[in-house]
């Protein structure tokens, strides 16, 4: 323990009982299978030293180092495991290039040995809806294994001493790291006729009694103190954010004082004049958090609510992973629809690519533009990495409008191999560069970005011969305002324009229907008539808001001076955008 604390980081300080005690949850919990009155019925053959040995090393692995970063896991198996001859597995170095460790394995029950983990296959949606996509990892796979067999422990350990079991675990994580989304998708496996799934949203404001009135929104009397979940059901309650409500003057947070008290002592107090002071017992609830990692802004618990979980750390995901996530993403937007060179420069497994373009940018920015007190937004994870490709999914998604093959309506007459090197471009600097303050910064994004560009794609073999490597640095506009309305040929009728998000023949040319739109919002709303000149900064801020008043979930914070025309391209793209603008 001491050579824990001194040489490994631990992403959410956590005393060594709790930890001893996590140990000896997750061992109950994975020893279940070979314990269990299911499984000594069963014909299976006793479990051998060995076989335990490894179940044990497993279960130690996870909840000593569990709550590290992949750098201390991979100290934690050399410096511990290793040196103490653990029944380990073959480690090797994986497909991704790097390092296996002990976490990268779990105890295969049938097999009897230690088994690598794989993401679980992917069930492709009917109707592909970018943003509420879960694609399953293999750190999802393996954090939902723990939730599962956490969740299946007894509720009670002991009745003669009155003690509850453990059966909730707690997942931390820096933003973007696919804390919320494992759960989600762990949560979607759950049977809907036994058991009932409730999500709740902490935040700085939410009070004790913001949390009981959700509580008990959610259950039923069965007799005079003794509560259930509507219809009898087990019901898990998923608490994001779990660190946020305020902290008090005496360093307390009395949100989650609550929140343990319900989970500790299975209840909570009537607030109901007539009742009030009485015990409110609640059965048939399980626990599930996530919550960022404490610092930088972001509150550690206290370590009584640490106790009534089991806790990991979920690390930031691997190149392999993030080419898994966005590759099968992409592939299922492109089925059969595109050309091979399309399809290869997008998301093909040889030769240069945009997913791993967009990786190297995405690590070079993040390693080189920190975060500092006039600079606390320059957080680059991997959410920025998903609007990169975000932008590019709604064009890939609808070949019909004919985006990429249109893309011959430029001057230049890019191949599509070059228009999608032009869209991608476009959108990490909507995504990176729109957040920098200042135009040192934005320069140095600017050669980031040129240099991986260059890099990535200089060999590339363009199926157009007249394509010139200098073109790989062409930087287009794109706007979804460009098309005109269209006439019933039947009716006589005018049908209003399509939105299509689309290139910019040039900056006249959307400058044009700037001022077009202009003139519409103008004749609409005279008493709010604006007289505006879009200058070159004025018609790219509107660009730029327009586009993400036009993506799903889109939300934009606008910082600048008084009078910089915050308000009025706001209330212009608004209108552009079909959007009510308050």
């Amino acid at each position: 323990m001491e050579w824990l604390e001194k040489n490994l980081t631990y992403k959410m300080p956590t005393p060594e009982v709790i930890r001893i005690t996590m140990f000896l949850n997750l061992l109950e919990a994975v020893l279940d299978d070979f314990t269990s009155s299911d499984s000594k019925s069963d014909s299976t053959p006793a479990l051998k030293e060995l076989e335990f040995e490894k179940l044990f090393v497993y279960a130690f692995a996870w909840s000593m180092a569990g709550l590290c970063e992949t750098k201390d896991r991979q100290l934690f198996h050399k410096e511990i495991l290793d040196y103490f001859k653990a029944p380990l597995p073959n480690i090797s170095v994986g497909k991704s290039g790097e390092q296996e460790t002990i976490f990268d394995y779990y105890f295969n029950k049938d097999k009897r040995d230690w088994a690598i983990w794989e993401a679980s296959k992917w069930e492709q949606p009917k109707k592909l809806n970018y943003s509420q996509l879960l694609i399953p990892t293999m750190d999802s796979t393996r954090a939902e294994f723990i939730l599962h067999k956490m969740a299946h422990l007894p509720e009670k350990k002991s009745d003669e001493r009155k003690e509850n079991g453990i059966t909730s675990t707690l997942i931390v994580g820096g933003p973007g790291t696919a804390k919320t989304s494992c759960i989600l998708m762990y949560s979607m496996k759950f049977d809907p006729v036994t058991q009932s799934f409730k999500r709740i949203n902490f935040s700085n404001a939410t009070s004790p009694g913001n949390f009981q009135d959700s509580i008990d929104s959610e259950v039923e009397k069965r007799n005079s103190k003794n509560f259930v979940p509507i219809g009898n059901k087990q019901m898990t309650i998923f608490i994001d954010d779990f660190s946020m409500p305020k902290v008090n003057e005496w360093g307390d947070q009395e949100t989650l004082e609550i929140t343990r008290q319900l989970m500790d002592q299975k209840g909570l107090y009537f607030l109901e004049k007539e009742e009030r002071g009485n015990f409110k017992n609640i059965s048939q609830l399980k626990f599930l958090g996530a919550m960022n990692h404490p610092g930088g802004g972001f509150n550690d618990v206290p370590n009584r609510i640490k106790r009534q979980f089991f806790s990991f750390n979920m690390p930031e995901p691997s190149d392999k992973s993030i080419m898994d996530i966005f590759g099968q993403i992409l592939r299922a937007l492109c089925k059969k629809n595109y050309t091979d060179d399309v399809v290869s420069i997008l998301c093909g497994n040889d030769g240069p690519n945009l997913i791993d373009a967009t990786i190297a940018v995405w690590r070079a920015t993040s390693g080189k533009l920190l975060k500092t007190p006039s600079k606390f937004h320059y957080s680059f994870n991997i959410r920025e990495l998903s609007r990169v490709f975000q932008g590019i999914a709604s064009v890939v998604a609808d070949p019909t409008k004919g985006v990429i093959k249109g893309s011959l309506i430029r001057k230049d007459k890019p191949s599509s191999q070059l228009f999608l090197i032009g869209m991608w471009r476009h959108e990490c600097n909507r995504t990176f560069q729109d957040k920098l303050v200042n135009a040192q910064d934005k320069k140095t994004f600017s050669q980031i970005l040129d240099k991986f560009t260059k890099e990535k794609f200089k060999d590339m073999e363009f199926k157009d011969k007249n394509d010139d490597e200098d073109m790989l640095l062409t930087d287009y506009l794109f706007a979804n305002f460009q098309r005109d309305e269209t006439i019933d040929e039947e009716t006589g009728t005018e049908n209003p324009p399509e939105y299509v998000y689309e290139a910019c023949p040039d900056t006249e040319f959307v400058r044009k229907r700037a001022y077009m739109k202009l003139e519409k919002y103008n004749e609409k709303f005279p008493v709010r008539k604006m007289n505006l000149v879009l200058f070159d900064d004025a018609l790219f801020h509107l660009l730029r808001i327009a586009r993400i008043l036009s993506t799903p979930a889109g939300n934009i914070l606008l910082v600048g001076v008084g009078g910089s025309g915050k308000q009025s391209l706001t209330r212009l793209a608004s209108f552009i955008e079909d959007c009510v603008y308050e």
